[in-house]
């Protein structure tokens, strides 16, 4: 399915990320958590790429068994950082082998060994850069994809701002160009309060930004997690009134959890209050939580929310 063509039918999407598992038992625990979330049916799911292209093969792997195994629609991370353009090509050339509809295009992150040096830079520093190879290799028929048009690009948006990019009207303008290199939707990066997101979106709109915007949650299931996310998220905000209910919580980790999941679906419920294009929920390959939203929702799986 080409993404681009969905939005066009004015259907919201609610969407799912997995990461690559590191060893065979994570892998078993996340093809466990595919199987109970593939009964909700997601309009796809995306699979991380990790720094450098360190997961590539594991990347593409996991991408192709969804794709053949499983009814779900996979859309893998293709990022840039420590590649050349021989390299992303000839990732897509196997994606469009195996059918794959959409590719979300990023810069990346830069293995912590080249942080500070100019190793991890050969041919791209910005994720424009990288659609941009994607719209030429669809437009030159490369690979002989499936579809017509190609694959859809994603690519990514900050509600809260970059942590690389401080200047908030420069965030945009990178936004802009990566729209402007032909991007056929935004996903964002996760965030707890739902109004960074409308004037996130509001600024888009004003920046002449008018592809779909698809709204990123993480439910926090843990204090620990939280303070993971907050490392690995830089620059989310969390919420005092968030932080309230985690603290009330205590040292009682099922309350814990209960409080960021109900967090999350009410994030949920109030984007779907005010037409959001979609929502993707950041899963950390476990089901629970994402089953739990879905329940407190009301609906049995995703065309309940399609509307």
């Amino acid at each position: 399915m080409h993404l681009g063509e969905h939005f066009q039918s004015r259907l919201r999407t609610v969407s799912f990320e997995f990461f690559p598992p590191k060893n065979p038992v994570a892998a078993e625990e996340l093809f466990e958590s595919i199987r109970l979330l593939e009964e909700l049916r997601p309009s796809f799911v995306s699979v991380t790429y990790g720094a450098g292209g360190t997961t590539r093969d594991v990347t593409h792997d996991l991408v192709v068994k969804l794709r053949t195994t499983t009814t779900l629609d996979p859309m893998p991370h293709l990022t840039g950082v420590c590649h050349t353009t021989g390299e992303l090509e000839h990732v897509l050339e196997r994606y469009a082998a195996a059918g794959i509809g959409n590719i979300l295009a990023l810069r990346g992150d830069v293995p912590r060994e080249l942080a500070g040096t100019d190793g991890a830079w050969k041919d791209y520093r910005y994720a424009a850069d990288v659609v941009k190879t994607i719209k030429r290799f669809n437009e030159r028929g490369l690979g002989g994809h499936p579809h017509a048009k190609g694959f859809g690009i994603g690519v990514a948006g900050y509600p809260e701002g970059h942590a690389e990019t401080p200047n908030r009207l420069l965030e945009l303008d990178h936004l802009k160009a990566k729209v402007d290199a032909g991007a056929d939707f935004i996903i964002t990066q996760l965030f707890f309060d739902n109004h960074d997101f409308y004037d996130f979106r509001s600024r888009c709109e004003l920046a002449g930004i008018r592809i779909p915007i698809i709204a990123g949650i993480m439910p926090i299931t843990s204090a620990q997690g939280m303070k993971r996310m907050a490392e690995l998220a830089l620059g989310s905000r969390y919420p005092a009134p968030l932080q309230r209910a985690i603290l009330r919580a205590g040292n009682d980790a099922e309350g814990v959890r209960r409080v960021g999941v109900h967090w999350a679906t009410e994030q949920c419920r109030d984007l779907l209050d005010h037409n959001v294009a979609g929502l993707h929920l950041y899963t950390l390959n476990r089901s629970t939580a994402t089953r739990d939203i879905y329940q407190s929702l009301g609906v049995k799986d995703s065309s309940g929310l399609a509307w």
